[in-house]
């Protein structure tokens, strides 16, 4: 078995001192904070669980169907940095540009750091998946076969909030990545049982959001999409996002008290 901590060593030091986590053009504004790690059993019977049609359906992946012979599922939470975070808390309306380079330039930086990940591990001799950019990922009705959130609360990162962002120690403004490897790691224990245990349902998120997707009832996926799609993309494009449920709400990036 693997420590841990050699491979979580790794991958701060390829987030903090990557050229693509400084964006030159935002005098090298910092797109990341270190990463969080989580790890988890690729036979927990959650990821069985999350074929069930209420949660993510028949056409989940679970971990040794990714990759036969799975013995760790690496799960991550790259934070965003301070100057991202502000940047985006000033508007209710309208996504800042460091946002909007967080949200594209942050997930191909992301995508670097798993395929990062994937040669590492196969250097010591294991197997390595990224199933985010596996052909066999896909997405039905706005749920993918294999989901970072669900991945990360199996994971022991955090858990769910009302408007369906996912909340970790450093709270919920970043990006989530996952990798199925062959190699074995000590098992991240759960702190929590409840999906919304760290949420403490105070309604920020809802005055945030500009598509008035999210209620205390959820969120309305096909809302937040709609205003995605044709208010954001065609003022942004190629970049779009929002993230103002994200930023300026207790969570964004810490785990908040409880109301009482």
């Amino acid at each position: 078995m693997q420590r841990a901590e050699n491979i979580i060593t790794k991958a701060v030091d390829f987030i903090l001192n990557n050229p693509m986590n400084y964006i030159e053009e935002l005098d090298k504004l910092q797109i990341f904070e270190g990463p969080l790690f989580g790890f988890a059993n690729p036979r927990d019977e959650l990821f069985e669980k999350l074929k069930e049609e209420d949660i993510i359906g028949l056409h989940h992946i679970e971990p040794e169907q990714w990759l036969p012979g799975a013995r760790t599922v690496i799960s991550y939470f790259l934070p965003f940095s301070h100057g991202v975070r502000k940047s985006n808390r000033v508007s209710r309306e309208l996504p800042s540009t460091e946002w909007l380079y967080g949200r594209i330039e942050g997930q191909a930086l992301n995508n670097a750091l798993a395929s990062y990940l994937v040669r590492e591990l196969e250097t010591m001799g294991g197997k390595a998946i990224y199933p985010a950019l596996d052909p066999r990922f896909t997405v039905l009705n706005k749920r993918s076969s294999w989901s970072e959130r669900h991945v990360a609360f199996i994971a022991g990162l955090g858990t769910f909030n009302l408007g369906k962002s996912f909340i970790t120690e450093m709270g919920c403004a970043g990006r989530l990545g996952s990798v199925v490897t062959t190699v074995e790691y000590p098992y991240t224990q759960r702190q929590y049982k409840d999906i919304y245990e760290y949420c403490n349902f105070c309604g920020a998120c809802i005055k945030r959001c500009p598509a008035l997707a999210i209620s205390k009832d959820g969120k309305d996926h096909d809302l937040c999409s709609k205003y995605i799609d044709e208010i954001i993309l065609p003022r942004y494009k190629p970049r779009y996002g929002c993230g103002k449920c994200q930023t300026g709400v207790p969570c964004e990036n810490l785990i908040p008290k409880k109301i009482d």
